[in-house]
């Protein structure tokens, strides 16, 4: 298996030179480790790449005749390529903080691999997609079983759109679950997410903070 940088993230990307790219700080010793977890083609590669500082890392190889039958492409048939380990990405916090970016492969053959990406890790993103809302019950059922904090994020392909009320209700999503929407190839949307991951987590460790879903709720 080989292994391939992405695309740019960013313009300042293009050149693929390490000057080009936002070097870690010195000072950075606290490392943050988020997985963003989801079906297959639900745009967790995409997210990855769109809010990443570097460069992202990604494993994403060519779709073949062999995956016909095993992986299931249902509102995704454009599809070219798949993930076959993780992608991962960077955000620096601040001087000493520093967040890393997993994005788990959604095909169930690689789900063997979730485990290992969840270890030592702060929260989830679930990244869900309506035209394929049942690719999104593995992922909260494993991460409920291991007990870590989590948002969805409805990446919003267009289409019938849903409000996120519905979309809590067919997920049957406990209300303290924040549920947010998104286009996961914007960076000010996905960063987004991400801040209300981190919101639920602070709210999640402080008493009587109001839960974040609240919020989300409130959203178109």
């Amino acid at each position: 298996m080989r292994s391939t940088a992405s695309e740019p993230a960013h313009p300042a990307d293009a050149a693929g030179t390490d000057t080009d790219r936002a070097p870690l700080r010195a000072t950075a010793d606290n490392g943050l480790k988020i997985v963003i977890v989801g079906g297959f083609g639900v745009g967790k590669t995409t997210m990855v790449r769109s809010v990443s500082e570097i460069r992202p890392l990604s494993t994403e190889e060519t779709m073949t005749r062999a995956g016909v039958g095993v992986d299931d492409p249902r509102g995704v048939e454009a599809k070219t390529t798949t993930t076959v380990a993780f992608d991962f990405g960077r955000i620096t916090v601040n001087d000493s903080a520093v967040l890393y970016l997993f994005g788990a492969p959604g095909q169930e053959r690689f789900w063997f691999l979730w485990d290992r990406l969840f270890a030592g890790t702060l929260g989830a993103v679930v990244l869900v997609d309506t035209r394929r809302l049942d690719d999104s019950w593995y992922a909260i059922d494993r991460l409920e079983a291991h007990g870590m904090p989590f948002v969805v994020a409805h990446n919003d392909f267009g289409g019938d759109r849903h409000t996120l009320r519905q979309i809590r209700e067919a997920l049957d999503l406990s209300p303290d679950v924040p549920l947010v929407r998104c286009d996961a190839r914007d960076r000010e949307s996905s960063k987004a997410v991400l801040i209300a991951l981190v919101d639920h987590l602070y709210a999640l460790s402080t008493q009587g903070a109001v839960p974040a879903s609240e919020t989300a709720e409130s959203a178109p």
